[in-house]
C-alpha cells in the first residue's frame, strides 16, 4: 500500500510539473508545435522499449484486430496529439495554475459524452457536481483575466478543447485498455502522436529546427519526455495495479494544488484569495463526481 501511495503521489506531480517546465521552455524563441515534437522524439523510444518488453513477457495476449488499430490511431491522434498540442499553445497566454484545472475538469466532460452516446440524461448529483465545478473555474479564470494579460480568454479555450480531446481519448480508449493492456495501448497511441506530431514539423518546417534548438530546450523536453510524460505515465499504472484506480484518483487530486504551488514558486504566478476559492470548488466539484462514480461502480461489482 505504501509503495502504491508513493508511486500515485509521484505520477500526479510529475504529470503537473510538464505545465511548468513548457512554460520555463516559453522563455526561449520556442513555439508550441517545436516543443511537442521534442517532448515525443525523446519520449518514444522509451514507449516503444516499454512495449517491447511487455509484448515479450507477456503470455496469451488478445491480438489486435484492424478495428482496435483503427481505435488505437484515433486515441493517438486524440490524447497524446491533438490535447497535447492544444495544451502547449495554450499555455503561451494562461498561466500553469489555469492550465491544470481546465485539464482537471475532464471527467465532466467525459461524463457528457457518455450521456450523449448512450442517449441518457445526467443524474442530478452529476449536475450539481459539474457545476460547482464550473463556477469554481469562472472564479480563477474570471480574476486572471484582470491579473495577466488580454488574452488569457484565447488560452484558456486552447486548453478547453485540449481537455476535450483527452476525455475523447478516455472515451474512445476505455475498452481498449481493459482488454489490450495498459501498457500495450499508451505506447502504440504514444508512437502515433510522436508519427503525427513529426508529419506536421515537417510539413511546417525544417526537421533541422528541432535541432538547432538551444541546450536549454533540450535539457527542459529531455526532463519533460521523462520525468513529465514516461514516469507518471508507469507510475500511475503500477499504482493503479498495487492499490485501485479509486484511490490513486483520489491521490491524484493533489495535481492541481502541486501545478499551483509550483507555479507560485518557480514561475512567480499569482495566488490570490480568488484563485484559492476557485480551486478549492473545482477540486470539490470533481471530487463529487469521481467518487460517486466509483462507489456506484463498486456498488455493481459487488450485486456481480
Amino acid at each position: 500500500m505504501a509503495w502504491g501511495f508513493a508511486l500515485a503521489l509521484i505520477g500526479a506531480v510529475c504529470f503537473s510539473a510538464k505545465a511548468i517546465v513548457v512554460k520555463l521552455a516559453y522563455a526561449y524563441p520556442v513555439d508550441a508545435t517545436t516543443l511537442l515534437a521534442m517532448r515525443m522524439i525523446l519520449s518514444a523510444p522509451l514507449f516503444l522499449a516499454a512495449l517491447v518488453y511487455t509484448e515479450y513477457k507477456s503470455q496469451d495476449v488478445p491480438r489486435i484486430s484492424l478495428k482496435d488499430l483503427g481505435l488505437i490511431v484515433l486515441a493517438g491522434l486524440l490524447g497524446y496529439y491533438l490535447a497535447s498540442l492544444f495544451d502547449f499553445m495554450g499555455l503561451q497566454y494562461i498561466t500553469a495554475g489555469l492550465e491544470r484545472l481546465i485539464l482537471f475538469t475532464y471527467p465532466s466532460i467525459v461524463l457528457l459524452l457518455t450521456s450523449v452516446m448512450h442517449k441518457r440524461r445526467p443524474q442530478a448529483w452529476q449536475l450539481a457536481s459539474m457545476a460547482v465545478t464550473y463556477v469554481g473555474l469562472a472564479v480563477v479564470y474570471g480574476h486572471e483575466t484582470l491579473l495577466v494579460n488580454e488574452k488569457t480568454s484565447l488560452g484558456a479555450i486552447l486548453v478547453f478543447i485540449s481537455a476535450v480531446c483527452y476525455a475523447s481519448y478516455m472515451v474512445v480508449g476505455e475498452n481498449l485498455l481493459k482488454r489490450l493492456g495498459t501498457t500495450r495501448v499508451t505506447s502504440l497511441a504514444t508512437l502515433v502522436s510522436a508519427t503525427a506530431i513529426l508529419i506536421q514539423v515537417s510539413i511546417q518546417q525544417p526537421l533541422s529546427v528541432i535541432l538547432d534548438q538551444p541546450a536549454g530546450v533540450w535539457g527542459l523536453s529531455i526532463v519533460n519526455a521523462v520525468f513529465c510524460t514516461f514516469v507518471p505515465v508507469f507510475a500511475v499504472m503500477t499504482a493503479i495495479g498495487l492499490m485501485g484506480a479509486s484511490r490513486v484518483s483520489q491521490i491524484g487530486m493533489v495535481g492541481p494544488i502541486a501545478t499551483i504551488a509550483l507555479g507560485t514558486w518557480i514561475l512567480d504566478e499569482p495566488f490570490t484569495i480568488w484563485h484559492a476559492a476557485g480551486t478549492a470548488l473545482v477540486m470539490v466539484g470533481v471530487a463529487m463526481l469521481t467518487m460517486k462514480k466509483h462507489e456506484n461502480q463498486l456498488k455493481q461489482e459487488n450485486k456481480a
